[in-house]
């Protein structure tokens, strides 16, 4: 094993490098869900600014639209993450208007597939987050470490969703209270 820059190795090659103690190991399903559900309710909050007639705007044709970000995050936390933590195939049944269409449907389905995915890992013994399940190109990982990698993964999209907000001159909530510019303002 060798000892590797995390911040330079992507998840699906850090199985082969030996991990450091700042590692950020996930240690129990239970901290992992309090952590999640956290990451899980700023996503929402930015999700429910989207305007109900813009959900299938994009910037530009054949990129996702809003519908298309919140489709995938749902599907994919559901049919490829939480089937992999079980040590199954992905499921991943793509991000299109089938899966959900309209505001409140697309909204439900995000809800729907968020509660199926904590059950799911609800259901995972603390030794399981050692265990090595396989992403869908076949790469092992350790459970643990595809969690840390499904948090990610949320957090990229919703900085596009954040984004894409931005671009239409709507405004968003702080991630964590307060705007760059108040943070600026309390430092001096």
């Amino acid at each position: 094993m060798r000892l590797c820059d995390l911040s330079r190795t992507s998840p699906l090659d850090s199985a082969q490098c030996e991990v450091p103690a700042f590692s950020m190991e996930i240690t129990t399903v239970q901290s992992f869900l309090d952590y999640y559900e956290n990451i899980r309710e700023r996503t929402l909050r930015v999700v429910k600014c989207i305007p109900p007639d813009k959900l299938e705007w994009t910037y530009q044709a054949g990129k996702f639209t809003f519908g298309d970000l919140i489709r995938h995050l749902a599907a994919l936390e559901r049919y490829m993450f939480a089937e992999n933590f079980q040590l199954k195939k992905s499921r991943y049944p793509g991000h299109g208007r089938e899966l959900a269409d309209g505001y409140e449907n697309v909204l439900a389905f995000m809800v729907q597939m968020h509660q199926e995915s904590v059950t799911i890992i609800s259901q995972l013994k603390d030794e399981d987050l050692q265990k090595k399940c396989r992403t869908p190109n076949g790469t092992p990982i350790t459970v643990w470490k595809w969690m840390r990698a499904m948090v990610e993964h949320e957090i990229h999209h919703r900085g596009q969703i954040y984004l894409y907000l931005s671009m239409l001159g709507i405004p968003t909530p702080p991630l964590y209270g307060l705007t760059s510019e108040e943070v600026f303002a309390h430092s001096q």
